[in-house]
């Protein structure tokens, strides 16, 4: 029987219009948008075909005349850090948007680590914010990406967890933390995005508090 492979999606020529360090070693790069996209979709990403793309989510709204690209530099990487590098007029190779990790309009929590924040603010900026309540983790109160925005719009319903250094105005801990501590939790769908040890983690704990594993969807950051 011949073996069966996957068909790597084609990759498309951009220029890249922007490109902003908003935080240490964090960048949003951005390039005209040519397509259409679900908010919580994602793209392959490279800048030459002999190095293999890797995958990001959109994080900006599906109305923006710019998509934009949230990531980290990863100092042993190849990748992120010649994208960190570029500048307007530059190209870089983008695919279509896929993924079925989908923002709807019906109540949910949206639950991020790091720069998992990405889908969640596509939805966001894309006008899908009411009835959320958006819960983001970060080791430090300078990878609350967007969070000026965000607290003004969602008010008591933005929950920033940092676990090592102290705020008066962020839960003291982790997610996990923060989500051990409620009594209950409503019975609504919760996305999570971000690291496999946090979307594990995660879910399991929502599982144990009664959460039914149908309504946890997730998203996987490497």
């Amino acid at each position: 029987m011949a073996k069966i492979t996957q068909k790597e999606p084609p990759l498309f020529k951009q220029i890249v219009t922007n490109n902003e360090e908003i935080s240490p070693g964090v960048h949003v790069i951005s390039f005209a948008r040519n397509f259409d996209f679900v908010p919580g979709q994602v793209v392959k990403i490279g800048i030459d075909t002999k190095h293999p793309p890797r995958i990001y989510s959109i994080c900006s709204g599906n109305h923006e005349e710019e998509a934009r690209i949230l990531f980290n530099i990863k100092e042993d990487g190849f990748l992120t850090p010649k994208m960190a590098a570029m500048i307007p007029g530059d190209s870089i190779l983008v695919s279509a948007p896929y993924g079925s990790f989908l923002g709807t309009k019906e109540p949910s929590w949206w639950i991020a680590a790091g720069t998992g924040i990405a889908p969640f603010y596509s939805m966001f900026q894309s006008g899908l914010g009411d009835h959320k309540r958006l819960v983001h983790g970060a080791a430090y109160l300078n990878q609350f990406y967007f969070e000026d925005e965000l607290a003004w719009a969602l008010g008591d319903n933005y929950v920033r967890c940092c676990s090592r250094e102290p705020s008066c105005d962020v839960f003291p801990g982790r997610v996990t933390d923060y989500l051990s501590g409620l009594e209950s939790l409503p019975a609504v769908k919760y996305y999570l995005c971000g690291k496999a040890l946090m979307v594990v983690e995660v879910r399991d704990l929502l599982i144990e508090k009664g959460v039914p594993y149908e309504n946890i969807l997730a998203e996987i950051y490497f």
